[in-house]
């Protein structure tokens, strides 16, 4: 079966310059990758007819005797076919890096070799409803890792420093040809440290950090919710060797109130008021979360599930000028434990009721009379 001409396989013309080589060649490589082909055989061929095509049209040298020769210019050992050493497998690792990987391309792998950034960490705090309206300072204690002072988080005995890795030459990365592609790892030898310590820090054992108790304050705001995460930056585990710190990430979570339920910055109480308070009037004291008291005015005829509205005396909005309000939800309580003379009361009053005294319940019974009779 003949070859296709490269310029086809690329989608270029004749005169395509390198750069509109390089931009078609990833484009295609991208597409017919068998990582993202699985399985598919024909994929697999247009990738490599991809590669080989690129592969020559990319040296200037070749792309000029098959310009003029065309294919059988490489034929029968003559100016070389275009193979894949190892510049093509440099590149297309960095293609293939930057595409598929953590985007930084080679040498960026989070900075020097070894010197990892620090775990995050992270802390629950449970609060009051009351801390939360007015917030506050919390000291807390947490367990972590911290850089070793014997070594300055080298890992090495003091005198002493770590030498390169003979392996990877302290990239902490080697490569290995595999097909078309050079394939990296992280480094055997030094466990993509770049560094290998010959006599290692008593302290840390050659770790480059110890595990210490610290004491850190936090400043909770006030208004801040249940779930509310506040991030301390560069508070968390120290990095490997040298490297930066992670952070803490500090969780709140607010106790459950006796009183109260919290809705956003509203406030929400539900307080049991006597058969006679919600009958004759009356006023009742309810506890504000400031600490306060405040009375509400309850009027004659008051039903259960009634509510009233006392504006401001909520929570604070996190960040923010505005105050919530609080809600008072009353419930009419039923007496129980009646003695004979409440009773022979009650059943006094039952007598002389009248519907205009239960107006919602005479409704109701007249509406169900007349759904069954028609």
């Amino acid at each position: 079966m003949s070859k296709r001409d490269y310029y086809e396989v690329l989608s270029v013309a004749k005169t395509a310059s390198d750069g509109e080589l390089k931009v078609a060649f990833r484009k295609l490589a991208m597409q017919y990758h068998p990582d993202r082909n699985p399985g598919d055989k024909e994929a697999e061929i247009k990738f490599k007819e991809i590669n080989e095509a690129y592969q020559c049209l990319s040296d200037g040298q070749k792309r000029a005797a098959y310009d003029r020769f065309g294919h059988a210019a490489f034929s029968q050992g003559g100016a070389g076919g275009p193979g894949f050493g190892n510049e093509f497998g440099d590149f297309m690792s960095d293609i293939f890096d930057n595409f598929f990987g953590d985007g930084r391309g080679r040498g960026g792998r989070g900075g020097a070799p070894g010197r990892e950034r620090g775990a995050d960490l992270r802390y629950n705090l449970e609060i009051t409803l009351e801390e939360a309206f007015a917030g506050k300072a919390e000291t807390i204690r947490i367990p972590t890792t911290v850089t070793c002072e014997a070594c300055a988080g080298t890992g090495a005995k003091a005198g002493s420093k770590p030498r390169p890795c003979p392996t990877c030459g302290g990239y902490g990365r080697v490569r290995a040809a595999q097909g078309f592609f050079a394939i990296e790892r992280t480094c055997p030898n030094c466990h993509g440290r770049g560094e290998i310590v010959d006599d290692p820090c008593g302290s840390c054992a050659g770790a480059g950090r110890v595990t210490r108790e610290r004491t850190l304050s936090i400043n909770v705001p006030a208004g801040v919710d249940d779930g509310l995460r506040i991030r301390l930056a560069g508070e968390g585990e120290s990095g490997l060797r040298g490297g930066p710190a992670g952070d803490l990430y500090v969780f709140l979570s607010i106790k459950p109130h006796e009183f109260f339920q919290r809705d956003g910055a509203d406030l929400f109480c539900r307080v049991p008021i006597s058969m006679v308070t919600a009958a004759l009037s009356g006023e009742i004291t309810v506890p504000v979360i400031d600490g306060s008291q405040t009375q509400v005015r309850i009027p004659a005829g008051t039903q259960t599930a009634k509510q009233f509205r006392i504006k401001g005396k909520g929570m604070p909005v996190l960040r923010g000028r505005e105050v919530g309000d609080l809600y008072i939800q009353v419930f009419v309580e039923t007496p129980q434990n009646l003695t004979k003379r409440q009773r022979e009361l009650l059943q006094e009053f039952d007598q002389s009721a009248s519907d205009e005294n239960h107006p919602e319940s005479a409704g109701f019974f007249s509406k169900v009379k007349d759904f069954f009779t028609g």
